[in-house]
């Protein structure tokens, strides 16, 4: 029997809706098998350099790093338009106020793809606090940050919230290269054999492919683990994230 694979993606509704039919059997997994470890993409991308996964969702940030130990698999990337995070806040702010670098900006990871834009469009703004992307809303409506770097599923809640848009940095991005945001990817390890690699990226494209081809399949798996979104959340989070480039990146 073939070893099980150490399989690390995030509880988010675009990884569980990819990922779904590769884990419980809805596909030929052509002999794999896999052990999954779930967490947020920073949990995931510090685990990554640790080399920890056999297969891992991680930051395109933070692949950068890890290239000695990981390849970019062609299918399961979230690359696309009008799909970046969002710098948000309590108060209109200026960008003027954000380039004195006193604002304190609560990030969802040093190695995250938002924080790297951030850097981009705002390089003087370093004071910058850590936190799971799910506390970062809250902290900033507490007043234990100025402003927050908002990824997933809380561009969609952040307004009814009272929450304001600062800066849309996929906007910022694409208006200075026209090309896709480049978000996260699934890498795999080096040390593996390329045929199993090559097995592990023909099975994730069929787990995509059968997601868009059967989308409630997917359903049980995502609410499990969408805490309390709701299921109009879920879709618009999937229908964001998940495209064809997650199927192909060519």
């Amino acid at each position: 029997m073939n070893k099980s694979l150490v399989l690390g993606f995030s509880p988010c509704p675009n990884d569980c809706f990819m990922f779904d039919a590769m884990i419980h059997g809805r596909i030929d997994t052509e002999g794999l098998s896999f052990d999954l470890c779930m967490d947020d993409v920073e949990t995931l991308n510090r685990r990554a350099f640790a080399g920890e996964a056999d297969i891992t969702k991680l930051s395109y940030h933070a692949f950068a790093y890890c290239t000695d130990q990981y390849d970019l698999l062609d299918a399961g990337s979230a690359l696309g338009r009008n799909c970046g995070p969002l710098l948000i806040s309590k108060r209109d702010i200026s960008p003027d106020e954000i380039r004195s670098g006193k604002l304190q900006i609560a990030i969802p990871g040093k190695y995250t793809t938002a924080n790297f834009l951030l850097g981009l469009a705002f390089p003087e703004a370093a004071n910058k606090t850590e936190l799971v992307f799910s506390a970062i809303e809250d902290a900033v409506l507490n007043g234990k940050a100025d402003a927050g770097l908002i990824i997933h599923e809380n561009r969609f809640t952040y307004a009814a919230r009272g929450l304001k848009k600062i800066i849309d940095l996929g906007e910022f991005w694409e208006s200075a290269t026209g090309l896709p945001i480049p978000l996260g990817g699934i890498a795999v390890r080096r040390s593996l054999p390329g045929e199993t690699r090559e097995k592990i990226n023909r099975v994730l494209r069929k787990s995509v492919e059968f997601a868009f081809a059967n989308r409630s399949a997917s359903l049980p798996f995502v609410k499990t683990h969408a805490q309390e979104m709701s299921e109009e959340v879920m879709y618009k989070h999937i229908d964001l994230y998940v495209n064809n480039f997650s199927v192909s990146l060519r």
